[in-house]
């Protein structure tokens, strides 16, 4: 163990124990009872914080800095670009770049645009072009994801290299991680950084995300947890696949039983709702019995083409012996109806049937048509070659509009290792506009919260008790929007109204915050180890409404079905302009702090404030003006210095 990991777990725990014992104290003793609606709010968000510092310290407590790679690197390759509606020299630079690999391997286009410009500059370069097959006609695209799946069962290489359309390879980024997969038949994944050159040094879009980039991702690879970021990784074919199959097989199995039980059930209510015709019912019966055994076989682990299959054979058998007696017992009623005794009625000039005769006929539940249909809804559902999809294997996670952590965290569920290669092996282009920026962070954001509503890692069979922890983590994150609104309101609601949301700035509340804080800051300095992460700390609290927005359009979407689309995101700096709508709230933040600030010093200059509460909070309102401020910075911005041509990425 190197004495740098040493000193973080010694930081770690202290952050911890310190943060455990300030939380603690709070919620006893500290809460401001008679002003709950800000003091409640203030210290959930305190306790949001501190679970937080725990997952950070978790993380970093397997850090990993791997060693190259001991063995030489093997296998065939497939060079895949995802690409959309990028402009065609911005796909042909990477493809170049692709096909100067060193490595031997294969490079394909993959154009979801369909674009005849786009076909006509990869064969001018040499390279393959794939596009979507006539079957995802009219089906599910599921965006990037698809893209790729459709690709896998064109191409055969035992690995994939997949890059982003602005992504431009290194020669040598094959030759640096294919050795990782020599080492370890285990290992279905290897992650390298995403960097940008085209961001300024005062990167005041937080493109780089080096703390990320870096010690996150080392901290998550040593709890075999590092996970793919959507590009410039290589991944397993047959670890794809394997995961392709075995999801294939979940949601036939869910969709078979799902269908099956409520075969059984409307079966069994139309056996009783047709008990006054004992065949009928019979035959119902029988068909749901069939139905609860299938069931039971498929559970056991029976091989369900093969259950289906029999239950199929059953309800069309069914089906036909029921339309038979239907068709039957209508013959006989229409014989029995034209043996009534008629009569003309010359008064009425009319005709009258034997009354007594219709009652009886009318009494009868003439046709079982409603239980027909059942049987029908069956055959429609029970289904092996998923008509809903445009192919029945989708290697690629599509729950979520982000296919990377998904993907990720089904492989690790399987069995599967992963690893973090830190070396840029590859630069691409970060978007140079606010409005681009927050788009980008939005579906960043709802792809990643998704995943957590729809298949959350604390719950997920076969991860880690670490793994749950590193994928948590990263969703835990995008819920910091909520904390965020307390830690804005409470000092302006101090220094406008004079309402603490503790009981009072005693000697015991600095005792116990100021350790943890400190020592809470002096863990992410020892962490960064010279790394610039004051851009992240910055956006991690101002873009709150980005947050909260993914939070709730994300719960929508998975709850409720409304649609989240999926935006491409622009590198050239065109965007729509500032983007007033998205960065309101921010700004009528900044104004509420400033007018809070001056209101609570102009109070504390005549004397009719609390002195200590005063400078606490101002200190508090200038750290979150100095936040907010790079918001400011971020819609002047017009991109780095020099032009560069126009391009997007996926």
């Amino acid at each position: 163990m190197s004495r740098r990991l040493i000193v973080i777990r010694v930081l770690a725990v202290c952050s911890v124990i310190f943060g455990l014992n300030y939380v603690t104290w709070r919620w006893l003793e500290s809460v401001n009872w008679s002003a709950w609606w800000i003091a409640v709010p203030l210290i959930l968000a305190e306790t949001y914080s501190l679970i937080d510092t725990m997952l950070f310290a978790t993380t970093m407590w397997r850090s990993k800095e791997r060693e190259k790679p001991r063995s030489a690197p093997t296998g065939t390759v497939d060079v895949l670009i995802t690409t959309y509606n990028e402009p065609v020299a911005l796909v042909e630079a990477t493809a170049r770049g692709a096909k100067n690999i060193a490595y031997p391997h294969e490079t394909w286009i993959l154009d979801d645009g369909n674009r005849p410009e786009m076909r006509a500059a990869a064969e001018a370069l040499g390279v393959g072009y794939l596009t979507r097959s006539e079957d995802w006609t009219g089906k599910p695209r599921h965006a990037k994801a698809g893209n790729l799946n459709n690709a896998l069962f064109q191409t055969d290489g035992e690995f994939l290299l997949i890059l982003d359309a602005d992504q431009v390879p290194d020669p040598l980024i094959l030759h640096q991680t294919l050795g990782y997969f020599a080492d370890d038949p285990e290992l279905a994944l290897v992650q390298t950084p995403q960097w940008f050159t085209n961001v300024d040094e005062a990167d005041p879009l937080g493109s780089q995300a080096p703390l990320f980039y870096g010690p996150i991702q080392q901290g998550k690879d040593g709890w075999n947890a590092a996970f793919f970021c959507g590009s410039n990784a290589v991944l397993r074919r047959d670890a794809l696949m394997q995961l392709g199959i075995v999801g294939y097989v979940h949601d036939l199995q869910s969709s078979a039983l799902r269908t099956l039980r409520a075969a059984e059930g409307m079966l069994t209510r139309q056996a009783r709702r047709h008990r006054q015709a004992p065949e009928l019912a019979s035959e119902l019966r029988e068909l749901g019995r069939d139905a609860a055994e299938g069931i039971r076989e498929i559970r056991q682990g029976e091989p369900i083409a093969e259950v289906l299959w029999r239950v199929q054979q059953h309800a069309e058998k069914s089906a036909q012996r029921l339309l038979d007696a239907d068709v039957a017992e209508m013959r006989q009623d229409l014989e029995e109806l034209g043996a009534l005794p008629i009569q003309h009625d010359a008064e009425l000039n009319g005709v009258i049937v034997d009354d007594q005769g219709l009652q009886e006929l009318s009494a009868r539940d003439l046709s079982p048509l409603t239980a027909i249909s059942s049987v029908a809804d069956l055959l429609a559902e029970l289904r092996v070659d998923r008509p809903g999809e445009a192919q029945p294997i989708q290697p690629m996670a599509t729950i979520s509009v982000t296919e990377d952590m998904a993907t990720a965290m089904q492989l690790h569920s399987l069995g599967w290792r992963s690893a973090y290669h830190h070396e840029v092996l590859a630069h691409g282009l970060a978007p140079e506009d606010l409005s681009t920026m927050l788009k980008q962070r939005l579906r960043w954001a709802q792809g990643t919260l998704q995943v957590m509503l729809r298949d959350n890692p604390l719950v997920k069979r076969g991860l880690s008790a670490g793994q749950r922890l590193m994928y948590f983590s990263t969703m835990w994150s995008y819920l910091s929007g909520f904390a965020a609104l307390a830690y804005l309101s409470a000092p302006v609601i101090y220094l406008t109204a004079g309402v603490l949301p503790v009981n009072a700035w005693s000697l015991d509340f600095f005792a116990r915050f100021l350790p943890y804080f400190l020592l809470n800051q002096l863990m992410f300095v020892v962490v960064a180890r010279g790394i610039r992460t004051w851009r992240g700390q910055q956006y991690s609290l101002a873009l709150f409404p980005v947050w909260i927005k993914a939070c709730v359009s994300t719960a929508a979407n998975v709850y409720f079905r409304q649609p989240l689309g999926f935006v491409v995101t622009r590198k050239d700096g065109t965007g729509d302009g500032i983007p007033w709508r998205e960065v309101w709230p921010q700004l009528t933040a900044i104004v509420l702090l400033i007018v809070a600030l001056i209101t609570g010093l102009a109070q504390w200059a005549v004397g009719t404030n609390d002195g200590t509460g005063t400078i606490v909070n101002v200190i508090w309102v200038a750290y979150s003006l100095a936040v907010l401020s790079i918001i400011i910075q971020a819609m002047r911005y017009r991109g780095p210095v020099a032009a560069l041509p126009e391009r997007t990425t996926t």
